[in-house]
């Protein structure tokens, strides 16, 4: 049987009864699986990864090495508060690797989006075996890959093109001496929020915003620049605190910001003011599958384009995208 394939007769994991059966199952799977060995674990500090690095510590406790990477695409604050949760928080065993000039410079000058998502996915790969190689006994690497990742990256039996390549799916390049531990890679986002809470996780990191592994690099728009993803990191902050002002935050799924390498004219201070724009994306889905589009209250989009117009140099419009899932993707890239 394909172990990529989800089981027809599995049932949806929407009870904490339902969650505590497939966390025991996993922890004995992992146990069989890695033995005495270590593991790396990819750990961004999503939802994903997160719910994977409370499966494993609770399988094989120390055995996991938590490896968080600051690729330059994170949103602001990010990397800060993934060090406060696990490390200082949940006492994780993690290695923080900054690796912004690293990544920006592989990216300098590339617009093609599968290109971008190609060079992201390797570079993460690259580092990895960079910090297993300083690492003893380390064997398996774990990801937070979940099933909608492995379907939009499929290409179909008609010969359909893959919605979008996924770095966190397809294997380990065979120079690589590692093997792979995918605890929830049948499981959508929604069945990955319930065993997250039957784990006990914090609430406000189970229902953490999700966020592409590529991070900004798919919301900032061809070709990445440091002044234009500077404006997006801000735009984007600006955003997501208004949200939260606003009892937004948790009931829009995911909501983002998008900055796309294209300038318009505008007014600022009497003069001509040629700007970015700052596009809002705020969509609901249960499975990532189909997404529809929030409708935001006009106060709050207002109060949002007034701050962002004011606060972030760089952007002089905001606007709003009320395309659905399909025919638009959640993300743009």
């Amino acid at each position: 049987m394909d172990s990529n394939k989800r089981p027809e007769t599995m049932a949806r994991i929407t009870t904490k009864e339902l969650a505590d059966a497939f966390i025991e199952e996993q922890v004995k799977a992992v146990r069989e699986q890695v033995g005495d060995k270590k593991v790396l674990l990819a750990l961004s500090g999503g939802v994903d990864s997160s719910v994977v690095a409370a499966l494993l510590i609770k399988a094989i406790g120390k055995q996991l090495v938590c490896v968080h990477v600051n690729h330059g695409l994170m949103r602001k604050g990010e990397s800060e508060n993934v060090i406060e949760v696990f490390r200082n928080g949940l006492d994780a065993n993690l290695v923080y690797v900054d690796a912004t000039d690293r990544f920006l410079g592989k990216l300098e000058n590339v617009s093609d989006p599968e290109q971008k998502r190609k060079i992201i996915g390797a570079e993460f790969i690259n580092v990895f075996d960079e910090e297993a190689a300083k690492l003893d006994g380390i064997s398996f690497l774990a990801q937070g890959t979940i099933y909608p990742d492995i379907l939009e990256s499929i290409k179909q039996a008609e010969g359909k093109k893959a919605v979008k390549s996924h770095h966190n799916v397809g294997g380990l390049p065979e120079e690589m001496e590692m093997q792979l531990v995918e605890p929830i890679k049948l499981l959508f986002k929604d069945e990955v929020r319930v065993v997250g809470e039957a784990l006990g996780l914090p609430h406000a990191m189970v229902y953490r915003q999700p966020f592409p592994g590529p991070g900004l690099g798919v919301r900032c728009l061809g070709a990445i620049t440091r002044d234009r993803l500077h404006a997006l990191r801000e735009a984007d902050a600006i955003l997501r605190e208004e949200f939260d002002l606003n009892g937004l935050a948790e009931k829009v799924w995911q909501y983002f910001v998008v900055v796309p390498d294209l300038k318009s004219v505008g007014v600022k201070d009497d003069s001509r003011y040629e700007g970015w724009s700052a596009i809002i994306r705020a969509v609901n889905t249960t499975d990532a599958m189909t997404a529809t589009i929030e409708e935001i209250p006009y106060s709050v989009l207002r109060k949002v384009t007034a701050r962002i117009t004011s606060e972030v140099d760089g952007i002089n419009r905001v606007l709003y995208d009320i395309t659905p899932k399909p025919t638009g993707t959640i993300e743009w890239e």
